[in-house]
């Protein structure tokens, strides 16, 4: 997914998109301080949260971890959506961080020893599939002027990504303020979250629209992507 650095500082917009393409259908606006600004106006933030390991729980944790989270979901005046991720885990770079570390080692056994295991892990790669959960959870937010129409809530407001540049910033707080809010009912059962940042929300939805090239082809920084405005040259200087 293309992806530009506007001049307004925080803001990464997505490439306009032509009719018939992919991006044509995706809803995202654009990214601008690690918040998604949907083409309709609303705006979203990602938590990733960490996991509880259930079956090891007594059955009193459980319990307790059940109605805590019960008691969370009741307590929440907005939606949310919890989304749960698996992913092929890439531990090339890992192996090969070890390969080069190996290298530093005059002890030759503990070299002897760190080649073995990556040979083991190279033949476990190769025979399965290593998976990889993550966890988030989105948080919807509707600036005042939003107005939800038909059953699938398409908004009225005017214009793709409505939301006016003095405004960004208020409706930014009212987001957070509900971030803070699930973040400490998940902590109530055990559950950490921590709000992805652009490069990571980038990362994220170029993962879920590519999964065979996020594998083998890494994003640079979200930083990098800044063009300058080029400007059609006047037709007596065409050369």
């Amino acid at each position: 997914m293309a992806v530009q650095e506007q001049k307004q500082k925080g803001q990464v917009e997505t490439a306009p998109a032509k009719p018939g393409s992919t991006q044509y259908y995706i809803d995202i606006d654009h990214f601008e301080e690690g918040i998604l600004v949907m083409k309709d106006g609303s705006m979203r933030m990602v938590l990733s949260t960490s996991a509880v390991n259930f079956e090891l729980k007594s059955e009193l944790e459980r319990n307790g971890i059940i109605y805590g989270f019960q008691s969370f979901l009741n307590s929440l005046d907005f939606p949310i959506q919890i989304v749960v991720q698996s992913r092929k885990l890439d531990l090339e770079g890992y192996l090969d961080g070890l390969a080069e570390n190996s290298k530093k080692i005059s002890n030759e056994l503990l070299k002897i020893q760190i080649r073995d295991y990556i040979i083991f892990v190279q033949n476990i790669i190769q025979q399965t599939n290593i998976m990889q959960k993550r966890f988030y959870v989105v948080i919807p937010h509707y600036p005042n002027a939003f107005k939800k129409v038909g059953a699938v809530g398409r908004s009225s407001s005017a214009g793709k990504g409505a939301i006016a540049v003095g405004s960004f910033a208020d409706e930014k707080k009212y987001l957070i303020q509900k971030a803070e809010t699930v973040a400490m009912g998940l902590q109530g059962v055990g559950v950490r979250a921590i709000q992805l940042d652009t490069q990571e929300l980038i990362e994220l939805f170029y993962g879920v629209y590519n999964p065979d090239q996020s594998t083998a082809q890494k994003l640079v920084d979200a930083s990098q992507f800044e063009t300058e405005v080029i400007e059609k040259m006047p037709k007596e200087m065409n050369i």
